[in-house]
């Protein structure tokens, strides 16, 4: 019966979000100009995600057979399935938003209420397609196979997909935004979406394959990861009950994230509607989860930990807004460090970055002694899926970023005046905000899932202390902890590869093509749509792969405990690099918009040119790096667990 219920909302998650599917088709895609733009963006992007996932079948079939003959034919299925599901919600995502965005820019003509409408319901078929795709993809897993273990390979599918998504989408979507900006607006003062740039289709296809496919396939990875997690630990200290309560908390979690965006409208503020419909969200999960021990007759110290995991989500979402901010202290006085020039500008971010990243951690640390406390390990990994049950809002929320930043560039590119350009800035800035939130929700999220997953695997392989003075387990953490950084910089050296490229394309076509500056030239977008794509494509493997290779060469090759001890120094260090960069990132982002509006000398001056370089170091930072290390923890978190009995096996072989 509990199955049943969580496999039902799964599928009313899918109907909501066919629901707003079809409230998003029937508005006005408007004039044919509009209608050329967007298809142009919707080619490049269903391209670079056609050619992707040829690309990461050929891994999947690999890595598939592999766990048919190490580990059981059931966990390569489930494996497969996940994989599947997760590009699936990918592509659900960016299908959607690539109709949102045109269709919002003309609903722009009609004021911010309507174009806000369309942007967000755009972005809930996003969020809503996720969750319930998870849901209905670990129940029907756990219903044929009757093992939570089985389902380890469903989230483990679901994972390294996810990775390649983030990873692959962001260093796209890098590479197009800094050539972008870097010959456009620094070398020629032109604006940020002119239809004379050649980058700038490229750019609005970078907004969907990672802030939307990427970003997607993310927190489906985390969603289904912490569900999986309290699954193996209810099996392993408690009773049958406990395997099934992740499923019926993400289920109400489901119903929450569902009557929240309903209730998702503004006349004035995007941003404070966007906040309002997360706190609704926030306070409706509550209750229904508070119903749901209360009517299954459990400890309430479950209600606890779940409770904790919601408020060091909100604790981390405040913090990633503060800091982000447009109209708060962190970003004016980087905007205002931008007149002595890009060095301060570049100072000033990385140390508000730096310093935003206490209060998470301090609220993470809270939630899991919190949680430990009233619920013990089992607590923990309910705390992780008290965070993650409201993914429905939190990623709808956060694909309306990219939906209304393409929004805004067809606006620009359509020349739809300066009425309708200003309502798509207010769409705009409040998608900035929304994706900052959402970015360090997410890796906020992880962290609590990764401790979780680091609990299945010391259960897995009977380790009870992981103790920092042995030399093998320190050998492993020290390791650990490179990782996170070293995946950091070969994701950005990536994008600097790719967006040299890009930058050298985009000054050829300007100084070759005859009347390009003037406007009497057509700029070739598809060369710089085919840079992003084959650059994004070859970056990706490498770090990608780090994420598989790396736990099981620690394993094999210094034992099960070193591998604890690493995965332990990974948590930590990957934690605190993927706050500061994300928050970094946004807060470079619009000290930027911010002088953009007419502060420190405007679009043009000194100010504004250091800001677009500190803009430009941080578009990585919080579209590549940053949101691919959680991505990263959970992989190889995910990895240690499906092949811990291997590695046990063969330490005792080989003493």
């Amino acid at each position: 019966m509990l199955l049943l219920i969580s496999f039902l909302a799964g599928l009313i998650s899918l109907i909501a979000a066919i629901y707003f599917y079809f409230y998003v088709k029937k508005q006005s895609a408007g004039t044919p100009r509009m209608k050329e733009i967007s298809e142009a963006i919707k080619e490049g992007a269903m391209a670079y995600l056609k050619r992707e996932y040829k690309t990461l079948a050929v891994f999947v079939i690999i890595v598939a057979i592999a766990l048919y003959f190490f580990i059981s034919p059931s966990t390569s299925v489930a494996y497969v399935f996940g994989s599947f599901c997760s590009a699936l919600a990918g592509l659900i995502g960016m299908s959607t938003a690539l109709k949102a965005n045109v269709r919002t820019a003309n609903a722009a003509k009609r004021g911010l209420s309507k174009a806000f409408s369309v942007g967000f319901y755009g972005g809930a078929v996003t969020g809503l397609a996720v969750v319930g795709l998870a849901l209905m993809g670990v129940s029907a897993v756990y219903y044929f196979f009757n093992d939570p273990e089985i389902v380890l390979g469903f989230s483990f599918g679901a994972s390294s997909l996810a990775l390649f998504a983030k990873a692959g989408g962001g260093i796209y979507t890098k590479t197009a935004d800094i050539g972008a900006d870097l010959v456009g607006k620094v070398e020629l003062n032109i604006p940020e979406d002119d239809p004379r740039n050649p980058a700038v289709i490229a750019d609005n296809v970078g907004d969907n394959v990672g802030d939307v496919a990427g970003m997607g396939a993310d927190l489906f990875d985390s969603y289904v990861s912490s569900v999986v997690a309290a699954m193996i630990l209810g099996a392993v200290f408690l009773k049958d009950v406990y395997i099934l309560l992740p499923l019926i908390i993400s289920a109400v979690g489901i119903f929450a994230s569902i009557i929240g965006a309903f209730f998702v409208k503004t006349k004035k503020n995007p941003s404070n509607s966007l906040n309002n419909g997360t706190y609704m969200t926030c306070v409706l999960f509550a209750i229904f989860s508070y119903f749901v021990i209360y009517f299954l007759s459990l400890d309430i110290g479950i209600f606890y930990a779940i409770v904790a995991g919601l408020a060091a989500g909100i604790v981390i979402g405040l913090t990633s807004d503060y800091y982000t901010s447009p109209d708060k202290s962190p970003t004016l006085r980087t905007a205002e460090s931008s007149k002595t020039g890009a060095a301060i500008n570049i100072l000033s971010g990385f140390s508000y970055g730096s310093i935003s990243v206490l209060p998470p951690l301090i609220g993470i640390s809270i939630a899991t002694m919190v949680s430990y406390y009233f619920a013990g390990l089992f607590g923990i990994a309910m705390a992780a899926v008290g965070m993650l049950a409201i993914t429905g809002m939190i990623v709808s929320a956060d694909a309306y970023g990219p939906i209304v930043d393409n929004a805004k560039g067809i606006a620009e590119q359509s020349k739809l005046g300066k009425k309708v350009i200003k309502v798509a800035d207010m769409l705009d800035e409040a998608g900035n905000t929304a994706k900052a939130i959402t970015k360090g929700f997410a890796i906020g999220a992880a962290g609590l899932t990764v401790i979780a997953l680091l609990t299945v695997y010391a259960q897995i392989v009977g380790i009870k202390v992981i103790d920092i003075m042995n030399p093998l387990v320190l050998a492993g953490a020290l390791i650990g902890v490179a990782l996170p950084p070293v995946f950091s910089a070969l994701l950005i050296l990536g994008v600097g590869k790719n967006a040299f490229r890009m930058v050298n394309e985009v000054r050829r076509q300007f100084k070759e093509i005859p009347g390009l500056l003037s406007g009497k030239g057509k700029p070739d977008y598809a060369k710089c749509v085919d840079i992003a794509t084959k650059g994004a494509l070859k970056e990706l493997i490498i770090p990608s792969s780090l994420a598989i290779i790396a736990p099981l060469l620690v394993g094999f090759v210094l034992g099960v405990n070193a591998l604890g001890g690493f995965l332990a120094g990974s948590i930590l260090s990957g934690l605190v690099f993927a706050l500061m960069m994300a928050n970094a990132g946004g807060l470079w982002d619009n000290a930027k918009k911010y002088i953009e509006e007419g502060n420190f000398g405007g679009k043009g001056s000194d100010a504004h040119k250091a800001a677009v370089i500190g803009d430009t170091v941080g578009d990585p930072f919080k579209d590549t790096a940053g949101p691919s290390i959680n991505t990263f923890l959970v992989v190889m978190s995910l990895t240690s667990s499906m092949f811990a009995s291997l590695i046990a096996t063969y330490a005792l072989i080989h003493g």
